[in-house]
């Protein structure tokens, strides 16, 4: 069986959560990303895809 290799993303905050909503600011944190300049990986998926799209603005996304 051939194994199926998941990509993951690097997830950058690159603008502060002051003034956004409080959905975007939960999103962000689940993305685990408390202060700018952090970075995570997560793994590229629907779930993490969709978190993305809804804090676009605040975070910088690439390949890893």
């Amino acid at each position: 069986m051939a194994t199926k290799k998941t990509s993951t993303l690097k997830i950058k905050l690159v603008k502060s959560t002051i003034g956004c909503k409080k959905d975007q600011i939960a999103t962000v944190e689940a993305l685990g990303l408390h202060k700018i300049g952090e970075v995570v990986s997560q793994p590229k998926n629907d779930a993490t895809m969709g978190k993305i799209k809804k804090v676009i603005h605040l975070v910088e996304v690439t390949e890893a």
